[in-house]
């Protein structure tokens, strides 16, 4: 094991998918074409909405469209799909006598139990729910799981970390060791699948899955990598077509779907190696040298580069270039690195040719995502501030959204400037979604639907 702090806050990913085969590229990168948000960060991944009239300025009440509480914990993000929102949560119950958390055994043979491990030794409830996208009325809510769960979370976290994703006829949750659940829009259960039991350090799952045309991508990275795979089912069916090993330690980052001139790449991040495989089969394209830290942030990209790192213990981002074949390891593939400004959870973002990358305190470094030219360091927001969330990006602005509730409009560009705060007033750990002219954002007891008066 190369590090050991790894697992401290891996499980708060709402990292962390959907119609991710409907990409674009333009001179401004990569952009999801329609209004729906439908996976984790959006229909291409990567937290860029293209529409126009997304508000900027909210408060508890003021732009406020609808509010509707909560039922249980959840990190992970709403998806929407039309006039449907979606969004997974955990709710905890009893204490289970002789209940726990299966044993972590390391290289070598030590035991392994983290000090924030907690939730095996309790009944747990998984639900997913449907809500009007309009109004914020629940529809539906189904119970997908009741019972213990075969692995701890952090005690941060939450049981419901990844994104559903949606294909507009389907819903897919996944949970981790205690499954992927299908539901059509009316609340049905179309089909339900256990990919394996899923040992993650005690830390929970964190990564979201992915569609590509006929499939649901899973990256089940677990413990010491010993276990580890990425898997392809029929989205219709829950049906495995395709598993490929892999030998990469437990991460969260969720994977990322990118069509080029040349094909199409599923990227991986992980320690020992960041892969790209042919979405369809499984088939490995290329490998290069892994981020070598917790593998949490996912991947961004332009069609050219993908751009993968991580931010602790080791702080890294590197561009890599896509179309590639077996080891990746001279200065053509692997075009720039950068050794500082990454956060610990919360992913970058890359926006008209330019990748922000943010820390854990909400501190930006700008760089230009061709050459890896710093175009600022050290843009800051106005307030102390911790961040769970990722950033996300419309017109031009990025919001970073803080753990205290506090989203920072930031100017998109170059130089840094903070154009305001708006405050909810309600701790949020998930990252927001954009859809229909409207910003949803699930705090910790509530889901808000934020529209301007004309929306």
């Amino acid at each position: 094991m190369k590090r050991f702090s790894r697992a401290s806050l891996a499980s708060l990913v709402a990292c962390c998918c959907a119609a991710a085969s409907v990409f674009y590229f333009s001179g401004a990168g990569v952009a999801a074409k329609g209004s729906n948000w439908s996976q984790f960060r959006g229909s291409d991944g990567q937290g860029v909405s293209t529409e126009k009239g997304v508000p900027t300025e909210w408060d508890a009440t003021k732009n406020v469209l609808w509010k509707t509480p909560i039922l249980g914990r959840g990190n992970s993000s709403p998806i929407i799909w039309g006039k449907r929102v979606f969004l997974t949560t955990a709710v905890e119950g009893r204490e289970v006598s002789g209940a726990q958390a299966v044993k972590h055994v390391l290289e070598g043979g030590q035991v392994f139990l983290h000090p924030d491990s907690v939730g095996a030794d309790r009944e747990h409830t998984f639900k997913v729910f449907c809500f009007d996208r309009d109004t914020g009325k629940i529809l539906w809510e189904r119970t997908a799981f009741v019972g213990t769960p075969y692995d701890n979370r952090h005690r941060r976290g939450s049981f419901a970390a990844p994104t559903p994703a949606t294909d507009g006829k389907l819903v897919y949750a996944y949970f981790g060791s205690e499954g992927l659940y299908a539901y059509d829009f009316d609340g049905k259960l179309a089909w339900k699948q256990n990919i394996g039991k899923l040992g993650t350090l005690g830390m929970g799952v964190g990564t979201s899955p992915v569609l590509y045309e006929n499939l649901l991508i899973v990256q089940a990275d677990t413990e010491e990598g010993k276990d580890s795979f990425i898997v392809g089912l029929d989205k219709k069916t829950g049906k495995e077509v395709w598993r490929t090993p892999r030998k990469v330690q437990a991460s969260w980052a969720t994977p990322l779907v990118v069509r080029t001139a040349k094909r199409t790449e599923l990227i991986t991040s992980g320690n020992e190696a960041v892969i790209s495989y042919d979405p369809a089969t499984g088939k490995e394209l290329w490998r290069a040298k892994g981020v070598d830290s917790n593998a949490i942030p996912s991947p961004l990209s332009d069609g050219e580069l993908v751009f993968v790192g991580s931010g602790f213990p080791r702080k890294i981002t590197m561009a890599m270039r896509l179309g590639g074949s077996g080891e990746l390891k001279d200065k053509s593939d692997i075009v720039w690195t950068y050794d500082k400004g990454t956060a610990y959870v919360p992913s970058g973002i890359l926006y008209h040719g330019l990748v922000y990358l943010m820390n854990d305190k909400g501190i930006l470094t700008c760089l230009d995502a061709k050459t890896g030219a710093i175009k600022y360091e050290g843009g800051r927001v106005p307030v102390p501030s911790t961040f769970m969330a990722s950033p996300v990006a419309f017109g031009d602005v990025i919001l970073l959204t803080s753990e205290d509730g506090d989203t920072f409009v930031i100017k998109a560009g170059a130089k840094h400037e903070v154009v305001r705060t708006n405050s909810l007033g309600e701790p949020v750990h998930s990252s927001p979604a954009i859809a229909d002219e409207k910003l949803f954002i699930r705090g910790d007891q509530n889901l808000y639907c934020i529209a301007n008066a004309r929306s």
